[in-house]
């Protein structure tokens, strides 16, 4: 029986989720690559004690994690059973939905049915009454934005989930969505968006701004732009890299002169702070506080300690702010 160690909180740092009564790990771990059906399991519980055992609280999945879609929350909720299920009430666990789960038109986008019948489907399959986090994973265009809100509502208003969240909105339509779900007394406290050196696009749709302006946490997803900003492609394309074991989420093509320049660059920018690139990627997503956690993926438990290591130093000059900007903007 897995028991977590007792120094799990003497390190990590934790951040007010906006204006809530909330606290989270400046590091949380997300279960979107591997911890599907494509996954060894005894590593996807390594991870995870890994990350408990370091002050990681905060788990991240989403209805269609796996492959295949469902299997992430199916082998998340093996290792809460047997594992730890006695550190319930120290985690907060999310899920999504928004994404196409199922056949027909009930499974997708942002109906009321389609996100209330997905909040059971992720409960069952991880064996819970609530997660901590229920998001709408993606803006629909075609369905009321009063309906949607009102289903992440009902799912709070059920205790089915203790807070709302929203993935992938633009400023303008958080906005709007938090004065929606204020009226509606939803808790409404965090934004789940991309972030990173390589990707400022809630910098330019207003997102950060306005969580800032409404009191709301944002945690970033793909801090490390798909590994992108490690040392791992300094060199070129790896031959067990994951572009050419698994093209779903960052092509060769990606990986452009122009771009390992910029890598190499703000590589070098990294040792002169005395970090890794990817400790330096990190903070860089933390260093003024609106950010209130980064998710970061691990194929291995070595990876979640290097990259909590990013925590130690989130202060940048100004000058080292301007450096990376004219290196990667």
């Amino acid at each position: 029986m897995y028991k977590a160690s007792e120094k799990r909180y003497k390190t990590m740092d934790y951040n007010r989720c906006g204006k809530s009564g909330l606290k989270l790990p400046a590091v949380s771990l997300g279960l979107w690559h591997n911890f599907g059906d494509t996954g060894v399991y005894e590593n996807m519980r390594q991870i995870c004690f890994t990350a408990f055992d370091n002050g990681i609280t905060y788990f991240d999945l989403a209805n269609n994690y796996g492959p295949a879609p469902g299997s992430a929350e199916k082998n998340f909720g093996r290792i809460l059973k047997e594992d730890l299920k006695q550190y319930r009430d120290e985690l907060i666990i999310s899920t999504k939905a928004g994404y196409e789960m199922w056949d027909g038109p009930y499974g997708d986008w942002g109906s009321r049915k389609y996100l209330l019948a997905s909040l059971d489907q992720s409960l069952e399959r991880m064996g819970l009454d609530y997660v901590d986090i229920f998001y709408h994973h993606r803006m629909d265009p075609e369905t009321p934005l009063e309906e949607t809100l009102g289903a992440l509502a009902q799912a709070v208003a059920s205790g089915k989930a203790l807070y709302a969240g929203l993935s992938n909105y633009d400023g303008e339509t958080m906005k709007k969505a938090a004065g929606i779900l204020e009226e509606l007394h939803c808790p409404f406290i965090i934004n789940q968006n991309c972030y990173s050196v390589f990707d400022r696009t809630i910098e330019k749709n207003g997102l950060k701004d306005a969580a800032a302006e409404t009191g709301k946490g944002i945690i970033a997803f793909s801090p490390l732009a798909q590994g992108l900003l490690t040392d791992r492609y300094l060199d070129g394309i790896p031959e067990d890299s994951r572009i050419r074991t698994d093209g779903r989420f960052l092509r060769a093509e990606a990986l452009t002169e122009e771009r390992l320049q910029q890598i190499r660059a703000l590589n070098e920018i990294a040792a002169d702070r005395g970090q890794t690139l990817a400790e330096m990627a990190l903070s860089w997503v933390l260093r003024d506080g609106i950010v209130t956690s980064v998710l970061v993926g691990a194929s291995k438990p070595d990876q979640v300690l290097a990259d909590i290591k990013a925590i130690e130093n989130t202060q940048f000059s100004e000058a080292e702010l301007q450096k990376i900007d004219s290196v990667s903007v």
